[in-house]
């Protein structure tokens, strides 16, 4: 039996999310269904992170376990060829030990959430970014962000359906990057809990619009109360760019 480590890209868009699900398709039974496929094996696909329906990846991080013997290229090409046409795609294949866990050897976990500021309506880029269609003050978005990094209570920013054991979470980095009409939201942490993210952004795009000052947001924070969450921001603009490992 080897243990293979895949990096994974795909466009949510069609998917309910990662995870596989009874009432739609997933990101992780396009894959397992790939490699049965191939090999006519039952294969599970595990995964550093659990994306909801229509958030994307640049890099997500997963590994699954096949006894057939198969070098880590061939792998790699035959699941590609299997997955078209979903817009899933498997960019690298390496074989690990079978101690490396895609979610349990995680040490960080790397998110971009991406707005576009304009009045029109997106073309190209439907469903790959979060139109809001006023301007936004980035630097006010950042006074904010900096306010939640380090370790909190992040109950006012947690999905009522998260199943995550504490709301206590550490909260590496909040940074806010504007170029033009655009601006990025990076984060990273060691975990986020379900929905952290795009609760933070919604909350940080109500700054940028003036509705809430900082103070307010450092508020909501404190407040640990789900009620208080001002906006949770669409899953379009959200990508898992990548995860990191010992």
């Amino acid at each position: 039996m080897t243990r293979f480590a895949l990096t994974v890209e795909y466009d949510g868009r069609p998917f309910m999310g990662w995870q596989r699900q009874s009432h739609g398709p997933s990101v992780q039974e396009a894959i397992e269904t790939a490699a049965h496929e191939i090999t006519g094996e039952t294969v599970a696909v595990h995964a550093a992170g659990r994306t909801d329906a229509g958030v994307h990846a640049t890099g997500m991080r997963a590994h699954l376990d096949i006894a057939r013997p198969i070098s880590p290229f061939r792998l790699m090409e035959a699941l590609n060829a299997r997955l078209r046409p979903a817009p899933v795609a498997i960019l690298a294949c390496e074989s690990v030990s079978g101690d490396w866990h895609a979610r349990f050897s995680c040490l960080a976990r790397h998110y971009e959430y991406r707005i576009a500021t304009r009045r029109a309506p997106l073309t190209f880029e439907t469903g790959l970014a979060w139109r809001v269609p006023t301007p936004l003050d980035a630097d006010a978005m950042a006074e904010g962000a900096a306010r939640l990094v380090g370790r909190h209570d992040f109950t006012t920013f947690r999905s009522a359906h998260c199943q995550a054991d504490s709301p206590l979470r550490t909260l590496d980095r909040l940074d806010v990057v504007a170029v033009g009409d655009r601006i990025s939201i990076f984060a990273s942490a060691r975990s986020f809990l379900h929905h952290q993210v795009r609760s933070m952004v919604g909350c940080l795009a109500l700054v940028g619009q003036g509705k809430w000052s900082p103070g307010d947001l450092q508020a909501a924070l404190e407040a640990r109360d789900r009620s208080k969450l001002g906006l949770n921001a669409p899953p379009d603009g959200l990508y898992f760019l990548r995860a990191d490992y010992p």
